[in-house]
């Protein structure tokens, strides 16, 4: 007993000094990620916060950062503003961080710009809405990852269209994401001849969308659009299934992780997204730009966790990359970190980015691939 006693105090005593020298290492490189770990925003920032720990663990078995152990400082926001707010604040002023990456949501992302903005932190988000860089004169230091919703509409727009579909019904979130789609939804349908003859709303809390949908079957609506970022998302297809309503069910690029579809049972058969190529990289030609990073990644993230890998958990991957690529060049000053970021072109998960300083998101609609679910998983869409 004695011995295993001293055993156990030894063990811990050297996690500790290890821990506590790596941290006061003035050569460590200290980088914030401020994610939805816990919540209902939860299959966005667990898989994100599950990428990033991957990835240091990589980096520092390898020998670090060109020699630089890289010190991650993760804060749950739980998909909260004010937690966001509150998560931001400590990793610059406590942790002391050279750049963030988070946070999960779109919300909570802008929440934490006016932040990052006035501490001259380099923020990488990982969500989508468009107004989260734009206009890039007033988000000197914030990039993101996550594609343009305006992108995402007019994939779908542009599927529509080459199916005679011209009046549709949407359906938004009154998240920040669903709010920023259904301003993207409302601006572009016009352009590509579509009217949108119904327009609902309901909240990430909502376990029943029954009312909304038969407000959209009283229309001449032809398809449904649903653009969200939450669990509620799933009940859409299901409520459709029991309303028996079979016209076509798009959702937005929130909907590209699998465990949405598995939630949402066979009623998610058939239904149309846009999302990044990691969800279907197996069809990809070899000679595809991004083939080899997404193939790394999912057996990476798979064998690593045992879990379907997912969009958002590649949001994190490239935010964090991008940062480590500034810190090999740069180091871990903010102000070069920043202008590294806004001059940089890379391969990643989301697509191949190119940032400028007049583009601080550097994807465009081509870096999407229509997708349906068939047997429960996600597959390109034949055109």
């Amino acid at each position: 007993m004695v011995k295993r006693l001293l055993w156990v105090t030894t063990v811990c005593a050297a996690i500790l000094f290890s821990a506590a020298m790596v941290y006061a290492n003035p050569e460590a490189y200290h980088v914030g990620c401020a994610f939805a770990v816990t919540g209902k925003a939860s299959w966005l920032g667990e898989p994100e916060r599950n990428t990033v720990e991957m990835i240091a663990r990589q980096i520092n078995e390898a020998g670090g950062i060109d020699g630089h152990p890289l010190v991650l400082h993760i804060e749950d926001t739980q998909g909260d503003n004010t937690r966001a707010v509150n998560a931001v604040r400590k990793l610059i002023k406590k942790d002391k961080v050279c750049a963030i990456i988070g946070t999960s949501r779109s919300g909570t992302s802008m929440a934490a710009v006016p932040v990052a903005t006035q501490s001259e932190i380099p923020m990488i988000s990982c969500a989508s809405a468009a107004v989260i860089t734009t206009p890039v004169d007033q988000r000197k230091w914030v990039f993101k990852v996550g594609p343009d919703d305006s992108d995402a509409a007019l994939n779908i727009f542009e599927h529509m269209k080459a199916h005679d579909i011209s009046k549709v019904g949407i359906m938004t979130g009154t998240t920040g994401f669903g709010a920023a789609g259904r301003e993207q939804l409302k601006e572009f349908a016009s352009d590509y001849g579509i009217s949108i003859v119904a327009d609902e709303t309901y909240n990430p809390t909502d376990t029943d969308m029954t009312a909304q949908l038969i407000s959209i079957r009283k229309t001449e609506a032809q398809a449904v659009i649903n653009w969200s970022i939450v669990p509620a998302q799933s009940i859409v297809s299901k409520n459709m299934q029991q309303l028996k309503m079979t016209i076509p069910l798009y959702q937005s690029h929130g909907f590209a992780n699998v465990k949405y579809a598995e939630a949402a049972g066979d009623s998610a058969e058939g239904c149309i997204f846009p999302a990044g190529r990691i969800m279907a990289v197996d069809t990809l030609a070899d000679d595809h730009p991004q083939k080899k990073v997404l193939k790394e990644y999912k057996q990476a993230y798979e064998s690593t966790y045992d879990d379907h890998v997912s969009t958002f958990g590649g949001h994190a991957y490239d935010a964090l990359w991008l940062v480590v690529n500034a810190l090999k060049k740069v180091g871990p000053d903010a102000a070069k970190i920043r202008d590294e970021l806004e001059n940089t072109t890379f391969v990643g998960v989301g697509g191949i980015f190119e940032f400028s300083d007049k583009d601080h998101c550097g994807l465009d609609k081509e870096d999407f691939a229509i997708l349906t679910v068939k047997d429960g998983k996600f597959v390109v869409l034949e055109p």
